[in-house]
């Protein structure tokens, strides 16, 4: 845009600063973060990568994306091209699933059932900052003074052995309870170690090294972000599957 001269260049200045803030401010919000991919063409499409809006998706038979923005996930399936800035399907239920999912703690019980595949799966952890002990891998810690160890299943009475730097531990879960509390006295919370995690009902021996989370993300994208940034893959691959899942039933 032309400018006249000063004083009223400063605030024509102004004005197109402000004007391309908002164009760069649209076109950054407008982009699609692949949170998993799957199939042939995964090495194209990686999770973690950002897709503008005006970005083509292509994909073969055994294709599958999940790509998320605005707070909602869209899943793409191949064979077939798509445009990465497509309409999101508006999913009643997805603003109280990312609530739930991103809430410090426990929220009710496990939900179940959504498959990505032909079985149903078991019950998943109702948010992403309990710790389901069948889970190895890294697990970013948003409080160690509250963290929760969490079983699928409270029909019975079971004993989880933590083991780590020479130190043991037993955990009682007993009939009726999913949740008892990271004993955090007797092991505390270290980041960088790994702690063996043994019995109860677990048929091998489960290995996790906690990350700390610096900041608890509010929303789904930042939380995505994180857990990437952090190699929390098991609890990226709970949240997606929960938006997912209010993705597919669309209610």
């Amino acid at each position: 845009m032309s400018c006249p001269e000063a004083p009223t260049r400063r605030l024509c200045l102004t004005a197109a600063a402000a004007i391309m803030a908002v164009a760069l401010a649209g076109t950054a919000a407008a982009q699609s973060l692949v949170v998993r991919s799957t199939g042939p063409s995964a090495s194209q499409y990686p999770t973690g990568a950002r897709l503008k809006a005006n970005a083509r998706v292509t994909l073969v038979a055994g294709d599958r994306v999940i790509l998320m923005q605005d707070g909602k996930t869209r899943t793409l399936s191949g064979p077939g091209t798509y445009s990465a800035g497509g309409t999101v399907q508006a999913s009643q239920s997805m603003g109280s699933t990312v609530a739930r999912m991103l809430s410090p703690g426990p929220q009710g019980r496990a939900r179940g059932g959504f498959s990505r595949g032909d079985a149903p799966e078991e019950p998943s952890a109702p948010n992403i900052w309990v710790l389901d002990y069948r889970q190895s891998g890294t697990f970013c810690v948003a409080n160690p003074a509250t963290l929760l160890l969490w079983r699928p299943y409270m029909e019975s009475d079971q004993l989880l052995k933590i083991e780590a730097k020479g130190k043991s531990e037993t955990v009682a879960f007993v009939s009726g309870a999913n949740y008892r509390k990271w004993p955090t006295e007797a092991i505390p919370v270290e980041y960088g170690i790994d702690y063996r995690l043994s019995g109860a009902g677990l048929s091998a021996p489960v290995t996790v090294r906690f990350a700390a989370m610096d900041a608890v993300p509010e929303e789904a994208e930042g939380a995505a972000e994180a857990l990437m940034a952090k190699g929390c893959t098991p609890q990226l691959d709970r949240l997606v599957d929960a938006m997912s899942e209010a993705e597919a039933t669309g209610g």
